[in-house]
């Protein structure tokens, strides 16, 4: 299950990549050489960028790549690896339940039932947001097996 929520997310975030590059070089083109600048790029290009962070966080945290803060020397964690690690994981979780899965579902919630649009490309602005709780979702999903496989090497 989790090389294929991998394999999905690697080819959303190529996917949404190449969609905010060709907004880009479009922009650009419309700009300044047609001297006519388009009016729906700049958003297409802010809401990728927002699903592309959003959803790159999720596949961090799924291959261990998320950023870490070294607070503690070295030598103090290398000797209690598992239960720094455990402790990130779960303080990560912590984050992302309260934060992104419940206040992210509640802002789309919101979003949806006030039927707020986008100024130019005029789709609902839920969908926009609809990240946030997808991606804490992902998240928690991968805190779980992070933790889980930490649990059973704790056993052996």
């Amino acid at each position: 299950m989790k090389n294929r929520i991998d394999r999905i997310l690697e080819y959303s975030l190529v996917i949404l990549f190449t969609v905010m590059l060709l907004s880009v070089l479009w922009q650009v083109f419309s700009r300044f050489l047609l001297k006519s600048p388009s009016t729906f790029t700049d958003e297409i290009s802010s809401f990728g960028l927002i699903w592309v962070g959003l959803l790159g966080a999720a596949y961090a945290t799924g291959k261990k790549l998320h950023l870490a803060i070294d607070l503690f020397p070295e030598r103090l964690v290398s000797k209690r690896a598992m239960f720094f690690d455990g402790f990130v994981y779960i303080a990560v979780a912590m984050f992302s339940l309260p934060v992104m899965v419940i206040g992210g579902g509640r802002l789309c919630w919101i979003t949806f039932f006030l039927g707020q649009r986008s100024a130019a490309l005029e789709i609902p602005l839920g969908f926009v947001y609809l990240v946030l709780p997808l991606s804490g979702l992902l998240i928690l999903y991968y805190c779980y097996l992070h933790f889980k496989s930490l649990h059973q090497k704790s056993k052996d």
